[in-house]
């Protein structure tokens, strides 16, 4: 069923293209993001705090793009190297959204972020690849 295999993906994508603008700009997540750590850490200094956030923002760069390999994954399942596909559309993804937030102002761009979107990327094509070399193994044991 095409809707329910690239729906998923193409939401995805376009929610982690959408953040990539001016809406997931640091200003506009620590309307959400600073009081939450001013509460959890009250006697964290404000260079802390910022600090804090800085790093919930590049664990959701991670995050938001192994989620999206893993819709890749699953969207690609009837192409032979569908390991390969999902982490090069990934990897595309990251390009294009970093050269996106070039050319916003509100918005800083760096290759070190793409390395870090696709290593999310990566990290979860590589959950699917033990996976596959597990199931491998346990049928060719069974089978023995």
């Amino acid at each position: 069923m095409w809707l329910t295999a690239y729906a998923p993906l193409l939401i995805w994508t376009f929610v982690v293209l959408g953040l990539g603008t001016g809406v997931g700009s640091m200003n506009e997540t620590s309307r959400i993001i600073r009081p939450l750590l001013e509460i959890l850490f009250p006697s964290a200094s404000p260079a802390a705090i910022t600090l804090y956030h800085g790093y919930i923002r590049k664990f959701a760069h991670f995050a938001e793009y192994a989620v999206l390999a893993f819709f890749a994954f699953r969207a690609l399942a009837p192409f032979k190297h569908r390991y390969g596909l999902a982490l090069l559309f990934a990897a595309a993804t990251a390009a294009i959204d970093e050269f996106n937030q070039s050319l916003d102002p509100s918005r800083t761009s760096s290759p070190w972020d793409v390395a870090l979107d696709i290593a999310g990327a990566a990290s979860t094509v590589a959950v699917f690849a033990i996976i596959a070399i597990v199931r491998r193994f346990r049928k060719s044991k069974a089978s023995e």
